[in-house]
């Protein structure tokens, strides 16, 4: 079985995004639920693949305490037992795919950081040379690794619409100068100590997301969904797809586009189908078992523990 929607109605439900819904638990806290739901081509499929939520929000706890050394972050507890006694009602639906986290000032914007150039940074390069408005070297081949990881932004869009590509400077008249230069530290910290982690499992993590707040004195906070092969839901509330992107590294080879690690039997299946794009599509339950089987591989291979 599947959880596609959740219901908590203990409490109000602040949003509910293509994977998360999210709710409220009290002024300082937060519940996210990952349902199961998928999406591809921005549509939600009607069936989900199940235990995804449990995976994802599991992989996720894994790597809020594998970093939380460079960053503080809003995690408080994954344990239904340690949360408010209400939603001892609903274990069901929660356990495993929960996670109780602290409400902090969301910083507007998506802090994008790149080891590699592909997806939207290679197609600006092809057309002008540069990432983000960033100048890069001459002749460079599609998923290249880069010298050095680079800090390509984006604004944080509202419910529905589009993240905009902008240059890190730009970062300093949305937010400050102050918050703008530790986003980028930080951000790119986070992105070298998960990369150089993941090489060591088997996986190569090409680019990733992350969200930040500021708590009550002032200090930078890790916020939301961290480091998850292919889906993503930011707490301001708005929706996006490919948190991170994750590659196998003994298949890794330069100069072509690389399988993508989560969702590559769906949109292969979709496309194949002339579904792409389309409303209400129910997938085969082949698609279902091969893809929940990839995000399987992603948190055993990741965290060193098989999956329940």
């Amino acid at each position: 079985m599947s959880l596609t929607v959740s219901s908590i109605p203990a409490y109000p439900l602040l949003a509910r995004g293509k994977v998360r819904d999210i709710y409220k638990v009290d002024d300082d806290t937060l519940l996210l639920v990952a349902t199961d739901r998928i999406s591809a081509y921005d549509i939600v499929m009607r069936n989900g693949i199940p235990e995804k939520g449990k995976i994802l929000s599991c992989l996720s706890e894994f790597w809020l305490s594998y970093l939380k050394d460079i960053c503080p972050n809003h995690y408080i507890t994954c344990n239904i037992e340690q949360m408010p006694a209400p939603l001892n009602e609903y274990t069901d639906q929660l356990s495993g795919r929960s996670m109780l986290v602290k409400q902090f000032k969301v910083l507007p914007i998506e802090a994008i950081v790149r080891g590699y150039i592909t997806g939207s940074a290679w197609k600006e390069y092809q057309k002008t040379g540069t990432v983000h408005g960033i100048k890069m070297p001459g002749n460079m081949q599609e998923c290249q690794a880069l010298e050095q990881p680079i800090y390509t932004p984006s604004t944080k869009a509202e419910h529905g619409q589009h993240d905009v590509n902008i240059n890190p400077d730009q970062v300093i008249s949305i937010i400050g100068e102050k918050y703008a230069r530790q986003v980028e530290t930080l951000s790119t910290e986070l992105y070298i100590k998960a990369r150089n982690y993941a090489m060591t499992r088997g996986i190569i993590i090409a680019d990733t997301k992350f969200e930040f707040g500021v708590d009550e004195q002032d200090n930078i906070v890790l916020i939301d969904e961290v480091l998850t092969p292919g889906t993503y839901f930011a707490i301001a509330p708005a929706d996006h797809a490919d948190s991170s992107r994750f590659w196998e590294k003994d298949e890794y080879k330069v100069g072509m586009s690389q399988e993508s690690y989560d969702k590559q039997f769906l949109r292969d299946w979709l496309t194949k189908n002339g579904l792409e794009g389309k409303e209400n599509v129910i997938l085969p339950d082949e698609i279902i078992q091969k893809t929940r089987a990839k995000y399987v591989k992603a948190y055993e291979r990741l965290t060193g523990q098989p999956w329940f």
